[in-house]
């Protein structure tokens, strides 16, 4: 299925400013909220839409590519690519985590545990790892496995634990005020353990207070064809262990294009720049042009000019997506000599008065206008 347009997942225009962003987003989070509606698939579906939905709209860098690319930006769709994608791989923990400012902060309020804090006995999640990783143009044409070496922060090794004393592995303390309404109950995280409802009765020497140590390990990440210089693709329960062996965050891989010594890219589509002797640019001739997967020989026509486009379909990058491949273009530049011998010079200047030699543009040939806009078709 198609993902919806984020501002029509929270009801906006695309003029809206931050506050509204927010506004909006808890008015929908609030109505698909998973303490709203238990049991409800359809509720938990619309209630990750919209934290998708915000996590991007609410981040001015990431709105401006979603503005111009769609959902195309951030890489395959949220059930593809083997992890990575969109807000629909995060979990719960995930939104209460990261959005929880939205909801004021409060907790409690009829919300089994509330908003933006730990929910009762269950484990902080762990920190996210980033690592930048580069790729030639022919690894982004075909798609790569990279194995990557890191230092994650994992249980440690004979690190034990029990039941915390303070919230008896509730994760949250209540606390009842009597107001002029009557009584309210209100929560929140465990102090002592932050929320998983355990604390360490062990630990190793040399171990951090949450239970954790640093392993070195190597990681196998499958990036998919077509992704983009900037793209950040996501890879589940590849980051840092949460205290005492919570979940783990995820992997954050941001892609760097290394530019290629001949070929440029646009999009889908990559161009050449092919410069032509004159000779060959009056009798015609054939030559050998690179692409992304090898080579190619093309045929120039005789009298061809100087911006003439050439087109090569499917010789360019596949999309993110999967549904097409793009061209590559070969821009036709005819070369000027800058120095001739005596001879050479003798032989132009009995050209210049050879009307063949005249330019003479007819309707066949494309101004530079006509030339960009074939660019893009």
């Amino acid at each position: 299925m198609a993902k919806r347009d984020f501002y029509d997942v929270l009801g906006l225009n695309k003029g809206a400013g931050a506050d509204e962003i927010k506004k909006a987003y808890r008015k929908v989070a609030l109505k698909y909220h998973p303490d709203r509606n238990p049991n409800d698939k359809e509720a938990e579906d619309k209630f990750k839409e919209a934290a998708e939905a915000y996590e991007v709209l609410s981040n001015p860098e990431k709105r401006q590519k979603y503005d111009q690319f769609g959902h195309q930006a951030f890489g395959p769709g949220a059930n593809a690519g083997g992890g990575f994608g969109g807000g629909h791989h995060m979990n719960m923990d995930d939104i209460f985590s990261m959005f929880g400012d939205v909801f004021g902060g409060h907790q409690g309020g009829g919300f089994g545990g509330g908003f933006g804090g730990q929910r009762g006995g269950q484990s902080a999640r762990g920190s996210n790892l980033r690592v930048k990783v580069k790729l030639t143009l022919e690894e982004i044409a075909n798609g790569v496995e990279k194995k990557l070496k890191l230092r994650r922060q994992v249980l440690a090794d004979g690190v034990t634990s029990k039941t915390c004393p303070v919230c008896n592995g509730q994760g949250q303390v209540a606390r009842v005020t009597n107001t002029i309404l009557g009584q309210m109950r209100t929560a929140s995280t465990c102090h002592n353990c932050h929320g998983s409802g355990k604390v360490i009765s062990n630990k190793p020497s040399g171990v951090s207070a949450d239970g954790l140590t640093q392993k070195e390990e190597v990681v196998s990440v499958k990036i998919p064809a077509g992704v983009v210089d900037g793209m950040q693709l996501r890879m589940q329960g590849k980051g840092n262990s949460g205290p005492m062996g919570g979940p783990a965050g995820d992997l954050m891989v941001l892609i760097e294009e290394i530019p290629h010594p001949e070929l440029s890219r646009d999009g889908e589509n990559l161009h050449y720049e092919l410069y032509v002797s004159f000779p060959d640019a009056a009798l015609g001739t054939s030559v050998e042009v690179p692409t992304v997967s090898g080579k190619a020989r093309i045929k120039i026509d005789a009298g061809v000019q100087s911006g003439k486009i050439l087109r090569l379909k499917g010789k360019g990058l596949p999309s993110i997506e999967g549904y097409a491949k793009g061209d590559q273009l070969i821009h036709i530049n005819v070369w000027t000599p800058k120095k001739l011998s005596k001879e050479q010079e003798t032989l132009l200047e009995s050209m210049r008065s050879d009307e063949n030699y005249a330019p003479q543009p007819g309707r066949s040939e494309k101004n530079f206008f006509e030339r960009m806009k074939e660019m893009f078709q």
